[in-house]
């Protein structure tokens, strides 16, 4: 069973933080502040997140798997280990093709 908080001060593995759920995108907040957010999500086969925007950058680590991260209508395929910059108010989508695990980090600039 997940724990429901991160621990300060505690070691924490992402890529068993948080668990995959047939047919669903999972999130789970690790840091929630007024300067920013990080939350770890895990996406089954086939779930996305809609085209949408955000006022500030948002960076994407992807712990697991692939993603297919749309900017601006074009499509970059990020593995595991690797990340890509969300530029704020630029339109982005997040598409799973096979499942995986991403570490999301928001920090608001406005």
């Amino acid at each position: 069973m997940e724990k429901k908080e991160f621990n300060k001060g505690e070691v924490s593995r992402l890529d068993t933080s948080i668990e995959y759920n047939e047919g669903a995108v999972v999130s789970r907040t690790v840091l929630n502040k007024e300067t920013g957010t990080v939350s770890l999500f895990a996406f089954d086969k086939g779930q996305s997140l809609s085209e949408h925007t955000a006022p500030f950058d948002a960076l994407v680590q992807v712990l697991d798997g692939t993603a297919v991260i749309v900017l601006d209508k074009k499509p970059f395929e990020v593995k595991q280990n690797e990340m890509i910059i969300m530029p704020a108010d630029i339109p982005h989508a997040v598409e799973a093709r096979e499942r995986f695990k991403m570490l999301l980090t928001m920090i608001k600039s406005k």
